[in-house]
C-alpha cells in the first residue's frame, strides 16, 4: 500500500494551527513524527506516523 505523505500545511489545515507550528512541535516535543525531506525544500510528513501520534495523545488523555 502507498504511502501518504502531508505537508506542513496539510498538518496546520488538520489541527487548526499556522502551517509552521508542524516545524515547532517537531523541535520541542520528542513524540512528535518527524518529517522526512524528499527533495531540497520539501519536507513531509507521514499519514501513518500522524495517525499513530494521534492515536497515543488520545489514549494518554483518557
Amino acid at each position: 500500500m502507498a504511502e501518504t505523505y502531508l505537508s506542513d500545511r496539510q498538518l496546520g489545515e488538520r489541527f487548526n494551527v499556522h502551517y509552521l507550528t508542524p516545524r515547532r512541535w517537531q523541535k520541542t516535543d520528542p513524540t512528535f513524527p518527524r518529517s522526512i525531506k524528499l527533495t531540497p525544500g520539501c519536507c513531509r510528513w507521514k499519514l501513518s506516523e500522524i495517525e499513530a501520534w494521534e492515536a497515543s495523545k488520545a489514549m494518554n488523555a483518557a
